[in-house]
């Protein structure tokens, strides 16, 4: 296929990725062809998708909301995505003008939109970088130019760890960020879930085996154990909708079809 004017050059444009996958379930514009295949695919297949993506979406801008209120005003988004309406920076930034923000992402059209849309923004940064190579990451000259290692970060990991390779493990790869972070400091997370409406998950398991980013499904029990060194956040580890909604119409009848768990930890 052609490369759009906007793609970098060292962007694979012949098959699928996540980043650009929920850039197209959100109704963002920074896909190709062969995302949006693969994505229409995925919605007959598993119709709920694009729901999970708005629902993790709106967690995510909780989630922001919630550390603010708590006094963190730096954060360290992994696995980022695409910067669409709504990112991290936008939030803080609209409580907090100097909270400062950090995207980690593999994808270079995430980072390459990134960099032109914070190009202003001296607080918030991007860089490319596998979020499993925390030294890269928390060593990086524009992660240490605008994070503050002494004091509280929230740490971000929204829906993406179901995204680490066969044999890493997201245990150890927390660990070493648990491991950076001082006491105060807020770890949010989301995962996709085999608990619930497992016919679909196996579609979608199925179907994004077909990208550059397969999906491995976990348990709550399994999602908990991410959250070891951190104290939960009531209301522990819920369905998307059900953590700190904004009204019981957010709720809906059957949060549990959002097909993921969430939760929120503070380091003591």
């Amino acid at each position: 296929m052609e490369r759009p004017d906007w793609a970098p050059k060292d962007v694979d444009i012949e098959k699928a990725s996540a980043a650009r996958l929920y850039d197209y379930f959100l109704g963002g514009s920074y896909n190709f062809e062969v995302d949006r295949a693969l994505g229409r695919q995925i919605e007959q297949a598993a119709p709920g998708v694009p729901e999970f993506a708005f629902l993790n979406r709106a967690y995510l801008r909780r989630a922001v909301r919630y550390m603010l209120a708590q006094g963190i005003d730096q954060f360290l988004d992994l696995g980022s995505g695409i910067p669409t309406a709504g990112n991290v920076h936008e939030i803080a930034q609209n409580t907090n003008l100097d909270a400062r923000v950090v995207y980690v992402d593999n994808e270079p059209v995430a980072v390459a939109h990134a960099d032109l849309i914070l190009e202003d923004n001296p607080t918030a940064v991007a860089i490319e970088a596998e979020l499993q190579d925390h030294v890269t990451v928390l060593g990086h000259d524009k992660t240490r130019a605008v994070l503050d290692f002494s004091r509280p970060i929230g740490l971000l990991a929204v829906a993406v760890l179901h995204f680490l390779p066969e044999g890493v493990s997201p245990y150890e790869v927390l660990a070493a960020y648990r491991q950076a972070l001082p006491a105060g400091s807020y770890f949010a997370l989301s995962h996709l879930t085999r608990d619930v409406g497992s016919d679909q998950v196996d579609q979608i398991i199925r179907l994004y085996a077909q990208s550059q980013n397969p999906i491995t499904a976990r348990g709550k029990d399994d999602i908990a154990g991410m959250f070891a060194g951190f104290d939960l956040v009531e209301p522990g580890i819920v369905f998307t909708p059900l953590w700190h909604p904004e009204s019981p119409e957010d709720v809906g009848d059957h949060p549990d079809r959002s097909g993921a768990f969430v939760g929120v930890g503070r380091k003591p």
